[in-house]
């Protein structure tokens, strides 16, 4: 494979001598960012060079149409694609946008009715993940629903929206409407995650939905609609509410109630840039970039991915590749552009909030991301003046920094940029040019440039002291069941979660830890629930013995429950 001038550079230097250079760092982006916007342009129907004459305003995630096949547009891609590309015009920093964002929103309008194997519009379909380019339903086996589309695709158009007068954002609100309405009404609700992979809550989902609901209350007073201002706001705070049950003690954000795996996961990265507003400071309840539980959230995630061999020998307080999460198969598990920028955005990120209010405070919660960088932090507020702010803000940028200079170095010689890049010599693999990871480009050099997004409400938000309006427990049932070929188990119960013991339309678990069995369901809080487990071989139902199993579901948090077949 041919390298850049550049990355062959780097590859010319020792781990130390590039990570956390500045002068290096600038001229990847001098380098990389117009190459980024042309391909990412290019993956954008109908007049990109690369989207397979796609419909106008269509988001292909890829032009790869083989292992693996991404000539598809996801409903959350395009949303972020078309959020970076928002913010670039109503930043300022490129007027030349709106067509294409207007066709945008017209294929969207037309993708909302579309019907699909999650249902018709009012029926469930604007959880569909993915559409052909045509769009047409896509009607394989997926992951779905996936919920996380429609709050994304809601705040690129509000953002949108803000820009506009009051005649022509009514005429956007009739879309917008049909988002927020779906995100209200399941917020609370299973949903694969934005990996597709996990059934379960998460919380990107969480954290994205929350800030489309906040967002489109403020939006819904101002075009005088009251009713949805009060269902937005009603549900913002129940969503705020279950937002803080993902905290694990351990130091982390769990990244999905189910899985069955650590939960360290890009998943709360990607949350925390993709939430981050610039007026709410170091707020921890919104996991803001610089506040203390999203710095020791991405220190644990960072450290999870010492198992890459490209990352053998880097010191821990300098930038190594990361992935989605240590577990993963995916193409044997490898790191992503998009990730390994994403760690270095939401420390750029970090820094614009420091830089604007003039200070830095570490705690007990972020001490130990601190102390990585610089041993000999201690617990307190250091005002801009001081050398001690000098000196961390410094070792922040520059361990920023080291992880756009591990992009730069896996970086091909044009400038393109895949999915993946393997994880033993760092080669691309997987999708080739994927439009997700040219915008994590795009927004990462926004933030080391100090280019500050629009506010969206988090400033002061504090959490109701109880949650109401139908908040729902995400609940793990765990059984150790051995079965034969051709046979699994399902669990049915009291409560329309579980299917009101229908036998029928008992819910499968899932064999991944086999004989161990899992699914989580989101089950009503504070509720008296009765269920039993079967066995369907074929057809054949066999059920367990009575008596059912019976729960009484916490009020908040996470659930799990463990039982053996009797």
């Amino acid at each position: 494979m041919r390298w850049s001038l550049l990355s062959a550079f780097l590859l010319s230097l020792s781990p130390v001598g590039v990570f956390g250079q500045s002068s290096t760092v600038d001229a990847y982006f001098a380098f990389e960012t117009p190459i980024a916007k042309a391909n990412l342009l290019a993956n954008i129907g109908a007049d990109g060079s690369s989207a397979h004459n796609a419909k106008p305003g269509i988001v292909i995630a890829s032009p790869s149409t083989s292992d693996p096949d991404y000539l598809y547009t996801w409903t959350r891609d395009a949303a972020l694609v078309f959020r970076t590309l928002i913010d670039q015009f109503t930043l300022g920093q490129d007027d030349t946008l709106s067509p294409l964002i207007n066709e945008y929103i017209a294929a969207q309008t037309i993708l909302q009715q579309v019907s699909n194997p999650s249902g018709t519009v009012s029926t469930g379909g604007l959880g569909e993940p993915k559409f052909n380019i045509d769009m047409t339903a896509f009607t394989g086996s997926w992951g779905r629903p996936q919920r996380d589309g429609p709050a994304l695709r809601a705040i690129a158009l509000i953002t949108w929206a803000n820009s506009l007068n009051t005649s022509q954002a009514n005429d956007l609100w009739p879309i917008l409407k049909l988002d927020l309405d779906y995100v209200a009404l399941h917020w609370n609700e299973t949903t694969f995650d934005l990996w597709e992979e996990v059934s379960s809550s998460s919380f990107f989902t969480t954290a994205v939905q929350h800030r489309a609901l906040r967002q489109g209350a403020t939006l819904a007073y101002a075009l005088g609609q009251i009713d949805s201002f009060s269902t937005y706001s009603t549900q913002a705070d129940n969503t705020l509410c279950f937002l803080q049950s993902y905290w694990n003690p351990s130091g982390y954000m769990t990244a999905n109630t189910g899985g069955g795996r650590t939960g360290k996961d890009a998943n709360t990265v990607l949350a925390s840039i993709h939430t981050f507003d610039p007026l709410a400071g170091c707020d921890s309840v919104t996991f803001q970039p610089c506040s203390d539980r999203a710095l020791l959230s991405l220190l644990s995630y960072v450290q999870s991915f010492d198992i890459y061999a490209i990352n053998n020998g880097i010191p821990s307080n300098q930038g190594s590749a990361t992935g989605r999460y240590s577990e993963d198969v995916y193409y044997n598990g490898n790191p992503w552009y998009l990730t390994t920028l994403a760690v270095a955005e939401q420390l750029y990120d970090a820094l614009i909030v420091w830089n604007t209010t003039g200070s830095l405070t570490v705690t007990s919660v972020s001490l130990p991301f601190f102390t990585n960088l610089v041993p000999n932090t201690t617990e307190g507020t250091y005002l801009s003046y001081t050398n001690t702010y000098a000196v961390l803000t410094a070792a922040v940028r520059a361990y920023a920094d080291s992880f756009v200079s591990v992009v730069a170095k896996y970086t091909p010689a044009d400038g393109s940029l895949a999915e993946q890049f393997t994880r033993t010599d760092g080669t691309p693999t997987s999708a080739r040019d994927l439009t997700w990871s040219y915008a994590a480009l795009l927004t990462a050099n926004n933030a080391r440039n100090g280019v500050v997004p629009a506010s969206w409400g988090a400033a002061g938000l504090e959490v109701p002291a109880r949650c109401v309006g139908g908040i729902k427990i995400p609940t793990t049932f765990v059984i150790n069941a051995t079965t034969v070929l051709g046979e699994n188990i399902h669990i049915t119960g009291s409560v329309p979660a579980l299917q009101n013991w229908s036998p029928t339309d008992a819910l499968l678990l899932s064999d991944d830890a086999y004989p161990t069995w899992t699914i989580t369901v989101a089950l009503p809080a504070n509720a008296v629930i009765e269920y039993k487990y079967l066995r369907n071989n074929n057809g054949q139902i066999t059920w367990e013995s009575d008596p059912n199993h019976k729960i009484t579901t916490p009020s908040t948090g996470l659930y799990t429950i463990f039982d053996q077949w009797h």
